[in-house]
């Protein structure tokens, strides 16, 4: 199986070194030289272009940052799209919008090309433990194609349905998480500012109806260094949904004002 990854962030770099220890003929593009230095080293070719990529992959994983980026490697100049050959598979890690998911669909089945919408949760720790969590919108028997190269990054594996309704489903999954964080930070933030030991508090809390893995140890919950702008993004694309769809979602406009204080 010959695969391509395009994105080495933090949780993109550990996905694709997953693949490469797992002995995939894998080939990464990334505009930074650094991951794909480290890549080299873990035994992967490195294309000069999305193009070159393309040529030699059979599925690619793409996981960048947003629209923009996406649309460019797919469909950009010197993108996926301009040599990737019938049958080959693009699947999309990155959070974006559905129409997004859906003008990209359009695109690549004029070049007989196949799409998956799987956004992943789990960030850079998911990703070095091997414990990632995939939302799949799409065929089950394309997913059916991809599943091996996700399981090298972990085994939670949910095929939501149609194209689109993987990022749909990550939306709803950040509003939760944030809002659950800046319930877990207002808890926390009584408790101990009125003297309770924070060790202990989230003792009593992980035995009530307050546990969450959000509020467990959250004294010691680390994000990466750009977890703010990311929670950001897919909150303005989640409120964008949920006004799409009409509904009131206040909690996430409020955490998303508060990622400051309530993302550590």
């Amino acid at each position: 199986m010959k695969v391509g990854f395009v994105g080495l962030g933090m949780q993109g770099k550990y996905m694709a070194i997953n693949l490469a220890v797992a002995g995939y003929d894998l080939m990464d593009y990334d505009t930074r030289q650094e991951p794909l230095d480290e890549l080299a080293a873990a035994g992967a070719k490195i294309a000069r272009s999305n193009a070159e990529l393309a040529r030699h992959a059979q599925i690619v994983q793409v996981c960048v940052l947003n629209d923009a980026q996406v649309e460019a490697v797919v469909a950009g100049p010197a993108g996926l799209l301009e040599t990737a050959a019938p049958g080959t598979i693009v699947v999309i890690h990155s959070t974006i919008e559905p129409k997004t998911i859906d003008k990209l669909a359009r695109l690549v089945a004029q070049k007989n090309v196949e799409i998956l919408d799987v956004p992943v949760s789990g960030s850079e720790r998911g990703a070095k433990a091997k414990t990632m969590s995939y939302m799949v919108g799409g065929s089950a028997e394309t997913l059916k194609k991809c599943r091996p190269l996700f399981e090298t990054s972990g085994k939670k594996i949910q095929h939501v349905g149609k194209l689109g309704d993987g990022v749909r489903a990550k939306l709803a999954h950040q509003i939760i998480i944030t809002v659950n964080m800046m319930a877990a930070y207002e808890g926390m933030r009584v408790g101990v500012e009125s003297g309770l030991d924070p060790k202990i508090l989230e003792k009593v809390i992980h035995d009530g109806l307050a546990q969450s893995w959000i509020a467990d140890g959250w004294s010691e919950l680390k994000f990466g260094p750009h977890s703010r702008e990311v929670f950001y993004k897919d909150l303005h694309l989640g409120l964008k949904l949920a006004r799409e769809l009409g509904i009131s979602v206040p909690g996430a406009g409020l955490a998303q004002q508060l990622l400051d204080k309530i993302v550590p």
